[in-house]
């Protein structure tokens, strides 16, 4: 699996960090990377939940996050 982070600059200053492929996995941060990491930490924890509920399949996966 390919996760593609977009990230941009709000007014305030404040970092926008959005996994295009994980429809409402978006979160703020202080900085770019710590938007990038807190982007990247959500988008597990919904993979995570996603494989307890049984929707994915429990098989071996191999993650990449990309910036966008």
């Amino acid at each position: 699996m390919q996760f593609t982070i977009e990230s941009e600059q709000e007014e305030d200053g404040r970092w926008l960090a959005e996994v295009l492929e994980l429809p409402g996995v978006m979160v703020y941060g202080q900085t770019r990377q710590e938007a990038l990491g807190k982007a990247q930490a959500l988008a597990l924890r919904v993979l995570a939940e996603r494989l307890e509920h049984g929707e994915m399949l429990a098989e071996p996966i191999k993650i990449l996050f990309a910036a966008a």
